[in-house]
């Protein structure tokens, strides 16, 4: 780090709970508010543990296509943002996101709490974990212990293992960021009820702020989309934490 950046360092910690709406802008697709449907596929039929006893190949198919999607596509500003703020503050994320584009910006602390695309295991209790990058699973690639691979992916009905940690991050916040997510999907939604009631909460959405947040905090909304909305928090939260 250089002397500047050391000297000017603010010792607080965000944590940003991001979700698909920040890789939306780079053009990694979505299914929310599209019937349900993801990239014209039902999510029950590709993303769920029956999914993957009635049809395997069927669900390889469609994550490999999600993998050479994200093969394609670059950060945006909004991640490119949050990476250079680990220069002057404590950043730690906590995402939705399957894809690895806030380590691709540069970013050094991101739990995913949904799996991640660039990885494999053993469809026998997720066991060897390998990384695969932005290669294709075959039919007929196994594990060690002789099982077909699967995407390491949190599926829809399977538990989340690294909520509870999620949790205790979260629980260390002086700021929380909410930026590409609604927050309508459980456990991640229960995650604001962990947060101090003292730690304010900036949300980034263009859209109005619909979520249920039940919390006592002080909750403000940048109605911007994700990279500026992004310019604005960096430029508030410097402010606000550098005059405290």
């Amino acid at each position: 780090m250089a002397a500047k950046d050391a000297q000017n360092r603010i010792e607080k910690k965000l944590v940003v709970l991001s979700g698909a709406g920040i890789s939306a802008e780079s053009g990694v697709a979505t299914f929310r508010g599209s019937g349900g449907l993801w990239e014209g596929y039902d999510i029950q039929e590709v993303a769920t543990p029956e999914a993957w006893e009635a049809n395997y190949k069927r669900v390889l198919e469609f994550y490999n296509a999600r993998r050479r999607n994200i093969a394609e596509v670059e950060p945006n500003m909004a991640h490119t943002l949050l990476a250079e703020m680990e220069s002057w503050c404590d950043v730690r994320i906590v995402t939705q996101n399957i894809d690895n584009l806030h380590e691709q910006a540069g970013s050094t602390h991101v739990l995913h709490l949904h799996g991640e695309i660039t990885k494999a295991c053993s469809s026998n209790g997720k066991n060897h974990i390998t990384e695969i990058g932005f290669d294709d699973i075959a039919d007929g690639d196994v594990c060690l212990d002789g099982f077909q691979m699967r995407p390491f992916i949190v599926w829809f009905g399977e538990n989340v293992p690294q909520i509870e940690y999620a949790a205790e991050v979260v629980r260390t916040a002086d700021v929380l960021l909410i930026i590409g997510t609604s927050l309508e999907v459980y456990p991640a939604a229960g995650l604001v009820d962990f947060l101090e009631s003292h730690v304010p909460i900036y949300v980034i959405d263009a859209n109005p702020v619909q979520h249920k947040i039940s919390a006592p905090n002080s909750v403000t909304h940048i109605a911007r989309g994700g990279s500026e909305g992004m310019k604005e928090f960096v430029e508030i939260l410097k402010n606000n934490l550098r005059y405290e």
